[in-house]
């Protein structure tokens, strides 16, 4: 009798996280990320171009001025969420990577830090005389 043959593991679409590119902390984190090998592929997506990623969040209704996005398997995290998820999908590390880890690894922290990031970020952008996501002037 011979055994029933073996299947392949479904293959899961890349890990996409979707972030404002010309905001210096966003594309700095982004670029910092020590993601776990575990997760596969991992695309990053400026939500300021015309990726179909980036124009698919935007036509479902989620304001990437808010806070980036990240689609795990087409589940979408967005904001504090987002950040909160991507950090307990890094590896741990030291220094400035390390402390962000720790301060968005617990859930109710990150919900309560998120905000003073995102007013840093739209600070930061007001200051370079950079536009929203959408065009708009702040």
């Amino acid at each position: 009798m011979s055994e029933p043959a073996k299947s392949e593991p479904a293959k899961s679409e890349p890990v996409i996280i979707v972030y404002d590119g010309e905001c210096p902390f966003c594309s700095a984190y982004v670029k910092m990320l020590r993601l776990r090998r575990s997760l596969g592929a991992v695309e990053l997506v400026d939500a300021r171009s015309d990726h179909p990623v980036a124009r698919e969040m935007k036509a479902r209704g989620i304001d990437l001025d808010e806070g980036m996005a990240v689609r795990v398997d087409g589940v979408i995290h967005h904001g504090d969420a987002a950040i909160h998820w991507l950090s307990l999908m890094s590896t741990p590390s030291a220094g400035l990577n390390g402390a962000m880890a720790w301060l968005l690894k617990d859930r109710r922290r990150a919900r309560v830090a998120y905000p003073v990031l995102r007013a840093g970020r739209t600070l930061a952008l007001r200051l370079l005389g950079r536009r929203r996501i959408d065009g708009k002037a702040w």
